[in-house]
C-alpha cells in the first residue's frame, strides 16, 4: 500500500524537476534572443585579442569571457576581408579604402586605451552575430570618461550605422541617435579621425604591390612650428604633424585627455623619454 507522504514526494520531484526544465528553457531564449531587462557587468577587462577593435572586443567578467558589439556605431575594418563594408566605409568619410584600415587601425588603439582601466557593460545579451564563430552580443560600454561609442563618434573613429536601442535612463534611441549626430556633426567640422584624411596622399605603391597588406598608410606632413600645438585640443591630424606621432600615439593621446600641461605626455603608454624629449619642443 502506498502512503500519501510517499506520492506527495513523487510528486513533490516532479514538479521541481519541472521548474528546472522550465528555467533553463527560460536562459537559453534569453542569450539567443536578449533578455528584456538590461544586465549590468562591473569591474570588465579588456581581454588581449587579435580579433579585437574599435567596435568589437574581447571581454572578461566573473570569471567568464564575452565578445561585445557596441550599439549605433562602425569603427572602420582593419583588414581587407569584408570589401563591401570597406568601401561604404570610404564613401561615408570621404577617403580611400586603404585610408578606411588606416582609421580602423586608430579606432582600435583607441578602444584599447579607453578600456585599459576596468569598465562597465551593459547588455541585454542580444546576439550579434559576426564572421566569428564565437556568440557576440551587443552592449552599451561605459568607461571613466563615458559612453564608448559616442567617443569613437566624437573622435571620428567610428560612422553612426548597426543595431540600436534604448540606452539605459535614456529617452528613446532616436534621442541618442540624434546626439550621436551632434557629434559626428562636431567631428566632421573640426577635421578629426576619418574626417581629417579626405584628400590627403597615400603611400607611393611598391614594385610589386600588396593591396591592404599593411593597415598603416603614412601620409606627407607638414612639420608644425614649435610650441604652437595645445595639447588637449589638437586634432588627430596636428598631432601626426608631429615627427614622432604616428596614428596610434595620436590615439593614445587624445584618449588621455585632460592634461594639466604638455609635460604629462611622458606619461602616454609609447611615448618614451627619448621620444618625449623630440616632441615636446612642438607643444605650448
Amino acid at each position: 500500500m502506498i502512503s500519501r507522504s510517499s506520492i506527495s514526494l513523487r510528486f513533490a520531484g516532479s514538479a521541481l524537476t519541472a521548474v528546472a526544465v522550465l528555467w533553463a528553457t527560460s536562459v537559453a531564449a534569453d542569450a539567443r534572443g536578449g533578455s528584456k531587462d538590461w544586465i549590468v557587468l562591473e569591474n570588465c577587462r579588456l581581454v588581449p585579442s587579435a580579433a579585437n577593435d574599435g567596435d568589437s572586443f574581447h571581454v572578461s567578467v566573473n570569471g567568464k569571457q564575452y565578445i561585445f558589439r557596441l550599439y549605433f556605431v562602425d569603427a572602420p575594418e582593419t583588414d581587407a576581408a569584408d570589401p563591401k563594408r570597406l568601401i561604404e566605409q570610404a564613401k561615408h568619410f570621404g577617403i580611400a579604402v586603404p585610408q578606411v584600415i588606416e582609421v580602423g587601425e586608430t579606432a582600435k588603439a583607441f578602444s584599447r586605451e579607453k578600456l585599459n582601466e576596468p569598465f562597465t557593460v551593459i547588455t541585454r545579451m542580444a546576439n550579434a552575430m559576426g564572421r566569428s564563430n564565437t556568440e557576440r552580443f551587443y552592449a552599451f560600454v561605459r568607461t571613466k570618461d563615458g559612453d564608448l561609442g559616442e567617443q569613437l563618434v566624437a573622435n571620428g573613429l567610428a560612422r553612426i550605422h548597426g543595431t540600436t536601442a534604448t540606452p539605459p535612463g535614456g529617452s528613446s534611441s532616436a534621442a541618442e541617435r540624434q546626439k550621436l549626430e551632434e557629434l559626428e556633426g562636431e567631428a566632421r567640422r573640426r577635421q578629426l579621425g576619418g574626417w581629417g584624411m579626405s584628400g590627403q596622399p597615400l603611400k607611393a605603391a611598391s614594385a610589386t604591390p600588396h593591396p591592404f597588406a599593411s593597415p598603416s598608410y603614412p601620409h606627407a606632413k607638414e612639420t608644425p612650428a614649435l610650441g604652437k600645438i595645445d595639447v588637449n585640443t589638437a586634432t588627430e591630424k596636428e598631432l601626426r604633424s608631429v615627427p614622432g606621432i604616428g596614428p596610434v600615439i595620436a590615439a593614445r593621446i587624445i584618449a588621455a585627455r585632460p592634461f594639466r600641461s604638455a609635460d604629462d605626455l611622458k606619461k602616454v603608454s609609447g611615448i618614451g623619454d627619448k621620444n618625449y624629449a623630440r616632441i615636446r619642443p612642438y607643444f605650448q
